[in-house]
């Protein structure tokens, strides 16, 4: 672990090697699991805000989903969630013609019917953010759906810090991340 202003940060994102591969696993991550993809707070209200904008690019079982439960639920830990469609997948989930689970919201964003990509959790992902009260920590979350992405990272040479550096500059910012950076490249040279 290291740190970077109020932040602790697992050497695995340094270390590992991550590049989704949706072929091999057809955004799994986003239809299976018991939980829906973590929010933060003031995500909540742009979910409620811009339902109306995505309404359309999404199927009726998460559009039913949604009208049913909110546009966001509170999870079994008490945190905020998208909601699910059969206990099972995100309800903002669409699927490719070739059968790959991607997120509706995320098409509208590049369609541009709406200014927001997708909740931040799920642009991070396969690093995962836990605030607490002195700092927030910063995780690679293993998941074994995901070992084609691991295998196609290693095989492509690119960390998952590189993978994820949109996402990381978009919860961190720019200063943050080239401090990562520079720590990923110190820890390269040992």
């Amino acid at each position: 672990m290291f740190q970077i202003g109020k932040t602790i940060i697992s050497e695995e994102i340094i270390e590992n090697d991550f590049v989704c591969n949706l072929n091999a696993c057809k955004g799994a991550c986003c239809v299976d699991g018991e939980y829906g993809a973590p929010l933060e707070e003031s995500e909540t209200e742009i979910l409620v805000d811009i339902f109306n904008d995505v309404k359309s690019y999404l199927r009726p079982e998460g559009v039913d989903a949604i009208m049913d439960q909110g546009a966001f639920v509170k999870g079994e830990d008490g945190e905020w969630e998208t909601p699910l469609v059969n206990k099972s997948e995100c309800a903002y989930v669409i699927y490719s013609d070739s059968g790959i689970a991607k997120c509706g919201l995320e098409e509208a964003y590049n369609d541009g019917a709406t200014q927001w990509k997708k909740p931040v959790s799920c642009h991070l992902y396969p690093v995962r953010t836990r605030e607490y009260s002195e700092f927030t920590a910063v995780n690679y979350h293993k998941w074994e759906i995901c070992d084609p992405a691991c295998s196609l990272g290693e095989e492509l040479k690119v960390p998952i810090y590189k993978f994820v550096k949109e996402a990381l500059i978009r919860k961190f910012g720019e200063a943050w991340y080239a401090e990562l950076e520079q720590t990923a490249l110190e820890n390269a040279k040992q």
